[in-house]
């Protein structure tokens, strides 16, 4: 790990720590109090009123320490990182808004799932066409464990998007206990950190260090019991923030390796809905996975152990195999 990388985790985790300390009592001055689902488990309900919203830190804490770096970069702004930086951002608007009709409507419906969708992939296009307009992606796949790539010519657009906004909305669904989103997202953006350095791609590396030090500096506040949650502003943040690190890289499909939490969870709902839908009877006690864990008698502290230990050693797979 290079001074640059170091000042660019140190410089996010502090700037987010801060930021977090400040945003709290402002969110509680606004009312901006997150609202628990009678559905849910019953021991949920003492976090009703817990400020949300406190992703908007990770705007502080990465993307402008990560546009910082992006300007500064040897031989000139980085485009790959600049634009990275955009798109994480507007998808970052999209939980606010997401998170703002919530609050408004004082229930945890906001956005319908077409207008988040249609939004999500919009920006997931003309991130992807401005990527190809620049040279800045190749049509090619990385494939795990045989160390070469596949060109798969026009099939790369569909693919791009749907792992854009598949991954993002994946994270929003691992965004359920305390610590949990933030706990597993740091382990994901320390590994791509590290593929980044390892293969000299700047923009991976800083954003994934901006990411790791703003995941970490909000753990600060947001391990059980939290003092405030992310909200969907700050899932859709760093959703959008680790799925674009990958693709930018040059190794997406690792993320299928490092991010099985992601997938878990969202596979657990889809079996849910199709199970559910089939059968009229639930196939979990409660999706995603974690609630169902949580309905084991698994606590959230616990839960949380687990499935970063698991990010971990699969991203220990992905790095030494993959």
């Amino acid at each position: 790990m290079n001074k640059t990388s170091v000042i660019a985790f140190a410089a996010a985790f502090l700037v987010t720590v801060i930021a977090v300390k400040l945003l709290i009592p402002v969110l509680r001055r606004l009312k901006m109090g997150q609202r628990i689902l009678t559905i849910g488990p019953a021991w949920h309900m003492n976090k009703q009123g817990t400020p949300t919203m406190g992703g908007i830190a990770f705007f502080i804490g990465s993307a402008t320490v990560s546009l910082i770096f992006a300007i500064i970069a040897d031989g000139g702004v980085d485009v790959t990182l600049t634009l990275s930086i955009a798109y994480v951002a507007l998808n970052g608007l999209v939980g606010v808004l997401d998170d703002g009709v919530k609050l408004k409507r004082k229930q945890n419906e906001g956005l319908s799932a077409f207008s988040k969708f249609f939004l999500q992939i919009l920006l997931a296009t003309f991130y992807v066409i401005a990527l190809r307009a620049n040279g800045l992606v190749t049509t090619e796949l990385y494939v795990p464990f045989l160390s070469k790539s596949v060109d798969i010519g026009r099939l790369y657009y569909p693919f791009a998007l749907l792992f854009l906004t598949g991954f993002s909305n994946a994270v929003n669904l691992t965004d359920g206990l305390d610590g949990l989103c933030s706990s597993v997202t740091a382990a994901v953006a320390l590994f791509f950190a590290v593929i980044g350095m390892r293969y000299g791609q700047y923009a991976t590396s800083v954003l994934m260090l901006t990411a790791l030090g703003a995941c970490l500096g909000f753990l600060v506040f947001n391990f059980h019991p939290a003092k405030v949650f992310m909200g969907d502003t700050g899932s859709l943040f760093l959703g959008s923030a680790v799925s674009a690190a990958a693709l930018v890289s040059g190794r997406a499909t690792l993320i299928f390796l490092v991010g099985i939490v992601y997938l878990i969870e969202a596979l657990s709902v889809v079996l849910q809905v199709g199970y559910y839908k089939l059968t009229k009877k639930r196939l979990f006690l409660m999706a995603p996975m974690h609630h169902h864990l949580e309905k084991k008698g698994y606590s959230e502290v616990k839960i949380t152990f687990i499935f970063t230990a698991l990010t971990l050693a699969f991203a220990a797979i992905a790095y030494l195999f993959g």
